[in-house]
């Protein structure tokens, strides 16, 4: 995982949430990808539907928890991974994940410290905590780069 703050934002509904999310949609480029770290229920799906509005993607985002990754259509093919279900990283070869991790799209990858060892150097971390003695919906986003 990555280590160095490059970037951290308070938001205090979901809306904020998903607007950050859509924001760095907007920016994304193919070939990245970005791992949304967080405990159960923090808001990675959240941000993860902000960041397909900002890719221009029209359907409804869900988490992918039963299926393990889900595929939209924007102006670059999203890549939506939610590996809570995964018990070894191997597993992921089963799916093909290279051909979307490496592809031409980007890839949203949810519980990303169980494809340990399979996601590449680059790809971007955001850390998503919840503190409910600041309300109920604030999350505290954190951007993280460096080794």
């Amino acid at each position: 995982m990555k280590s160095e703050v490059n970037l951290e934002v308070e938001t205090f509904s979901a809306e904020e949430s998903r607007i950050l999310g859509e924001e760095f949609g907007r920016k994304a480029k193919r070939g990245e990808i970005y791992c949304l770290d967080g405990d159960l229920g923090a808001g990675k799906t959240v941000f993860a539907q902000g960041f397909a509005r900002g890719l221009g993607v029209m359907s409804p985002v869900d988490s992918p928890t039963f299926t393990i990754m889900k595929q939209y259509e924007g102006r670059l093919p999203l890549y939506h991974f939610d590996l809570y279900r995964i018990e070894d990283p191997s597993e992921l070869s089963e799916i093909g994940y290279e051909e979307f991790f490496f592809g031409d799209g980007v890839s949203l990858v949810e519980w990303p410290e169980r494809a340990s060892g399979l996601l590449p150097g680059d790809a971007k971390w955001i850390v998503i905590k919840s503190d409910f003695s600041k309300g109920s919906d604030y999350r505290q986003i954190r951007f993280l780069t460096g080794q």
